[in-house]
């Protein structure tokens, strides 16, 4: 196993641009398509989170990416060289799949050094390969064991080490942590991130858990009916979501959406809807009557008494207590808003609230759902 230190990672990138591009992909299966004129450009050691419900197209790419799936159109590049012809085991990617896929006749040590024997190996230096990928991940105590023998996160190792020994282009991940009990995935993600760093490789990796996403990934590709939404960072996709998909996809509990009309003159406007609010001057200058949505994060919302001046009045229908944290459900006109707020700042069931929604952080997307940014 080799590590690529940080100088070197840049100037590779100084000669190839791209560690993985993709132009125009496209999927379709008799008259479903399930991936639409994808393009995306991945550096070189970037961490790239495929993040979309069940059914976006998001373990299509990654297989189309890997040679395991043809796709109907577009192009797929990999180390600058296009890859549509190439087999799977020419591509010099790595895929670690959601079940581990190691072989339970081998031990752990077997399982490691399998892709380097493939490639007809040394014996010494398919060893001295395993000890190093085995130190590397905490598993040389465990090099004389089975799979079955060993705990899930264990095995999850073993994959990412199979995964690592071979030295790829990109490790290609496809939801590995979903068979692991909630505490543990926390623990993986901590020890992926970790492994990322030391070993500087490029990563694409599949997930429908936003929290994953937004903790482990450089850039995140949010899809939805194999179309692209969004392409971003944590911060600019749930700070600047691009639609109100993105808006509610990213983000727990999911912004808080109103339908409603712009109203009033030039200096004067408001969102006029569920709630009534004042809007401020950076927006761009939406003609009255114009149809929008608004949007506000939970977390946003200051929950007030029901006398305080400029505070939309509503009636709290209940209180989720999460222990540091209080999401309360609070009704305005028929509508529910969910407000994220310290669990000391009680609210009752029952109870008349005030909320304010500050100017500063509110969203508005136009007719077609699509952001409307402010100037």
């Amino acid at each position: 196993m080799t590590t690529t230190p940080a100088p070197a990672r840049a100037a590779l990138a100084a000669v190839i641009p791209y560690a993985i591009e993709l132009v125009g992909v496209t999927k379709r299966y008799s008259t479903v398509t399930a991936l639409s004129d994808i393009s995306l450009e991945i550096e070189p050691a970037e961490f790239v989170v495929l993040l979309g419900p069940s059914g976006c197209g998001k373990s299509t790419l990654l297989k189309i990416i890997a040679g395991l799936e043809d796709s109907t159109g577009g192009e797929v590049y990999i180390n600058g060289k296009l890859a549509n012809y190439l087999r799977p085991k020419e591509r010099d990617v790595a895929m670690v799949f959601q079940n581990y896929a190691l072989y339970p006749h081998m031990t752990v040590e077997t399982n490691l050094g399998f892709p380097l024997k493939m490639r007809g190996g040394k014996k010494d230096v398919v060893a001295r390969e395993v000890a190093s990928v085995a130190a590397l991940l905490e598993l040389t105590d465990q090099l004389k064991r089975y799979p079955e023998q060993l705990s899930g996160g264990q095995r999850q190792r073993v994959a990412l080490g199979r995964a690592i020994i071979r030295d790829p282009v990109a490790f290609l991940m496809d939801e590995p942590l979903s068979n692991l009990d909630a505490l543990l995935r926390v623990q993986m993600r901590s020890e992926l991130l970790k492994l990322h760093r030391r070993v500087g490789k490029t990563t694409i990796y599949v997930t429908h858990d936003q929290v994953e996403a937004m903790t482990m990934a450089d850039r995140i590709v949010v899809l939805k009916g194999g179309v692209i939404q969004q392409v971003g960072s944590t911060h600019e996709v749930y700070s600047r979501p691009a639609n109100t998909f993105v808006a509610t996809f990213v983000g727990s509990p999911q912004m808080n959406l109103f339908a409603g009309r712009v109203e009033g003159t030039v200096g004067e406007r408001r969102f006029s809807g569920a709630v009534s609010l004042p809007l401020d001057s950076n927006w761009p200058s939406l003609p009255s009557d114009t149809s929008v949505t608004l949007g506000v994060r939970p977390e946003d919302i200051e929950l007030l008494p029901p006398d305080t001046t400029d505070a939309a009045t509503g009636t709290v229908e209940l209180v989720e207590d999460v222990g540091a944290e209080d999401y309360v459900s609070v009704a305005i006109n028929g509508q529910t808003c969910i407000v994220r707020t310290s669990s000391h700042q009680a609210a009752e069931e029952g109870e008349t609230v005030g909320l304010r929604f500050p100017p500063d952080s509110l969203h508005l997307f136009d007719a077609d759902r699509m952001r409307i940014e402010r100037s």
